[in-house]
């Protein structure tokens, strides 16, 4: 964000003067201008700004201005300032793509803290465009795991520095955060990746075969084992073995697996034979299992002996901004496989994507990418219209405003909103997605 200036644009000299001030102050870098051509000027796709602009101004007003910014860069934050209290301007800025609105006299701290939060979302963005530039790259960890967000900046830190040592690995992560991702990330930057890679889901092995599958057998083992089967971890030897959903590995082949680990050496179902094997074992699991193993639901011994090298890959929720370019990325894939170009990106589902929570992380974001590319996603730019030819219409106009100006007053504190407003939190939370709010704070 320190790179990030803001663009000001009033023609009355005295707000212009005094606001940058209270801006510099808040140690914001702050470009004046008193006429909105002069700010045009300083702006490309490329340019680390937001813009906060005046409305009523001689010959390029806040409006226009906002239209001529968008054209340059949709994903430029643009906040309007304006001394009359027009709500049907005030629906149509933010309906049009305006990042915040703010009456005369506007409290500066407020200001700030508006101009802060779109000064960080248009880093952001910025650092989103130089990783999507290594999205293809799949020589890099920067191309397999994309995000600008801290904690993907530290995911792709700890994989690359992992991925050269030859200790076993266990990751823990919910559903869809790319556990598989990061366990080949481990195999194809370390010094054996020309070797094989062996993937198996515990979770999906029947409990009667998972043995056999793991660690093989010899002919007449047991009933229908008609011939000799080399096991997965024997398959495995030189590279990586990776166990998805250990969790659900059995109880009796977990004591094989422990001993697999302890000696690295594997016996065949019906043989005696020990059978050497040099290989890491990357496993992955979706919650903690030394505390699964205190429910009594893994051994405690293997628990410990798999939590070592640990790495928590983070859910969505915790990666600000990655949404975005993720779904971008998904979305370009599917329109380059059905030789389109991708569909542009309403304004309602820009705003999904930055505050949903992700339950389904990764995975899901790319099943929405899908849906939206093959036009069976319900958000649309419709969704965040507001008919203004209705009485109705202007009830609903006039409680965009409420809504906006309350989340500003409480510092977009969701609880605190509701309380003032008098409603439920739930109820808040449905009209900001109704009237495409959600993106204000």
């Amino acid at each position: 964000m320190t790179d990030v200036e803001v663009l000001f644009c009033d023609d009355d000299p005295e707000v212009l003067d005094a606001l940058t001030e209270s801006f510099q102050i808040e140690g914001l870098r702050v470009l004046p201008f008193s006429r909105a051509d002069q700010a045009l000027l300083a702006l490309s796709p490329q340019t680390p700004a937001v813009v906060l602009t005046d409305v009523r101004m001689p010959v390029i007003d806040g409006l226009d201005l906002l239209t001529r910014v968008q054209a340059i860069d949709t994903q430029i934050p643009v906040l309007l300032l304006t001394g009359h209290g027009d709500v049907p301007m005030a629906v149509q800025a933010l309906r049009n793509g305006a990042w915040d609105f703010f009456e005369k006299p506007a409290d500066p701290l407020v200001l700030v803290q508006s101009l802060k939060r779109a000064m960080v979302h248009r880093a952001a963005i910025l650092e989103n465009r130089r990783l999507k530039t290594a999205s293809r790259d799949m020589y890099s960890i920067e191309g397999r795991v994309l995000g600008s967000a801290p904690a993907t900046a530290k995911l792709r830190d700890t994989l690359a520095r992992l991925a050269t040592s030859s200790v076993d690995v266990l990751l823990l992560g919910e559903t869809g955060t790319g556990k598989e991702v990061a366990a080949r990330i481990l195999h194809d930057f370390s010094g054996e990746r020309d070797r094989p890679f062996v993937a198996v889901n515990c979770g999906a092995l029947a409990e009667s075969m998972i043995e056999s599958e793991l660690f093989g057998h010899e002919a007449g083992a047991f009933t229908g084992a008609g011939k000799q089967r080399i096991g997965m971890v024997e398959y495995a030897d030189g590279g990586t073995l990776f166990l998805d959903e250990i969790e659900a590995m059995p109880m009796a082949a977990q004591v094989r697996l422990l001993r697999v680990l302890q000696e690295r050496r594997v016996v065949r179902l019906g043989s005696n034979r020990e059978v050497p094997v040099k290989l890491r074992v990357v496993t992955a699991a979706k919650e903690d299992l030394v505390e699964r193993s205190r429910r009594g639901l893994f051994r405690e011994d293997l628990a410990y002996r798999l939590d070592v090298a640990r790495i928590d890959i983070p859910p969505l929720r915790k990666r600000p901004g990655d949404a975005d370019l993720l779904f971008d990325y998904f979305l370009a894939l599917a329109a380059e496989r059905e030789g389109q170009p991708p569909p542009a990106v309403s304004p309602a589902l820009r705003q999904f994507l930055s505050t949903h929570d992700w339950p389904g992380n990764v995975r899901e974001v790319r099943n929405r990418a899908e849906r939206y590319f093959l036009g069976l996603d319900e958000l649309s730019p419709s969704h965040a219209e507001v008919d203004d030819t209705t009485l109705q219409g202007h009830r609903d106009q006039a409680e965009v405003v409420a809504i906006a100006q309350a989340l500003r007053a409480n510092n977009f504190r969701a609880g605190r909103t509701a309380d003032a407003l008098g409603i439920s939190r739930k109820t808040l939370y449905l009209k900001m997605q109704k009237y495409g709010l959600r993106d204000l704070g």
